[in-house]
């Protein structure tokens, strides 16, 4: 199969979006996100997509890392200015979720499943982070990057990652090509940043909760401050976790998510 990125072809493909003529390609880079960063601050245009073969430094949340073999995933930052404020950064991360969900479906047909705020599992194991960074002042965002690290065609794992990670190989039997599902993805992302500025939040909230079996009646560990366990009770109207615990409820601002 033919996996190799063909930037006219796409170019063509995403000529509705904010995306077209604005697509650079990496062999190797250490980060996407990185790299995406440094550009917007340079000044680069809303809906600049950097995305490699290979990152030899791919960053997760927090302290965490990305592993980004050669050939194997799909790797990709895209460079924002929405419209919309600080405090509601929140929603971008959620909605690049749904973007990221409904681009596997089109082109998989796989259904997979959303752990708040940015995981992407099928099952237990997880095959798609999501990083999102910004740069902002009071009232409103400079810029965001959407940094998303896609598992694609790993057939196997260290053995400290065989019990929490796969890809859509595994989880299909099948190859993919990886530009297909980055079109799909700038697509589907497209419609749903555009729903940012238009679309209810009671909507939205819907949608998540349709979208994930982790945001209501889910037992969890969050590994937040010193930790708590709890049930979940679906997200507020900000879009953060509600967790009910034993000594009441709490909302879930930044920390990790994990099945209890």
């Amino acid at each position: 199969m033919d996996d190799t990125f063909h930037l006219p072809e796409m170019n063509q493909m995403l000529k509705d979006t904010p995306f077209a003529g604005k697509l650079h390609f990496f062999p190797s880079i250490s980060s996407t996100n990185t790299y995406a960063m440094q550009q917007a601050e340079a000044g680069a245009p809303d809906g600049s997509v950097y995305f490699a073969d290979q990152q030899t430094a791919g960053r997760g949340r927090g302290t965490h890392t990305w592993a980004s073999p050669p050939g194997s995933g799909l790797y990709v930052s895209i460079l924002l200015r929405p419209q919309i404020s600080p405090a509601d950064i929140l929603w971008l991360s959620l909605a690049t979720g749904l973007a990221v969900r409904e681009a596997v479906r089109k082109v998989t047909v796989l259904e997979c499943d959303l752990r708040w705020p940015n995981d992407l599992l099928f099952g237990r194991r997880k095959f798609c982070g999501i990083l999102t960074e910004l740069n902002a002042e009071v009232t409103r965002i400079r810029h965001a990057v959407v940094g998303i690290g896609i598992n694609v065609h790993q057939e196997e794992f260290p053995p400290d990652l065989r019990e929490i990670a796969t890809s859509l190989h595994l989880e299909s039997g099948r190859t993919w090509p990886r530009q297909d599902l980055l079109v799909a993805l700038l697509q589907s992302l497209h419609r749903e940043v555009s729903a940012l500025s238009r679309e209810a939040a009671p909507e939205i909230l819907k949608r998540l909760e349709q979208a994930s079996s982790w945001v209501r009646g889910k037992r969890v560990r969050v590994e937040e401050g010193e930790g708590f366990s709890g049930t979940t009770e679906g997200l507020d109207a900000r879009g953060f976790l509600r967790v009910r615990t034993a000594n009441g409820m709490r909302t879930v601002f930044s920390g990790g998510v994990r099945e209890a």
